[in-house]
């Protein structure tokens, strides 16, 4: 359904620093970076990150939060296990969540300008 989806950062080098970890285990690589945004993905950009300006003090919004797919479940626990030695916040250990389906498989971290992200498989083990 979506095309692409951008994220304002309060300070693009150290988001460019913290999803370039956490986003390598998922096979999502940093496509282009200029001075003001920064791209993502496997064959095209479809994740940027770009600076959201002076207004450091802005806080996203408690509902938002984006979903990285993987491949298997072992990528989802090299994404949380990236996003936990790169200083993001756990929000959400790596595991079943069965409440959405018998294999839907996802780990939550919050990244550094509080942003909810996941990486989930829906493949059985």
């Amino acid at each position: 359904m979506f095309d692409h989806l951008s994220l304002g950062v309060s300070n693009l080098q150290r988001s460019i620093n913290f999803y370039n970890v956490v986003l390598a285990p998922l096979g999502i690589k940093c496509l282009f970076n200029l001075p003001y945004v920064a791209a993502y993905g496997i064959d095209r950009p479809m994740f940027w990150i770009g600076n959201r300006g002076e207004l450091t003090e802005i806080c996203p919004s408690s509902g938002f939060h984006l979903a990285f797919v993987a491949s298997d479940r072992a990528e989802v626990d090299a994404f949380y296990a990236a996003a936990m030695e790169i200083g993001g916040k756990d929000d959400g250990k790596p595991g079943l969540r069965p409440q959405y389906h018998p294999n839907y498989y996802a780990a939550f971290v919050i990244d550094p300008d509080g942003y909810r992200i996941e990486a989930v498989c829906h493949n059985p083990q």
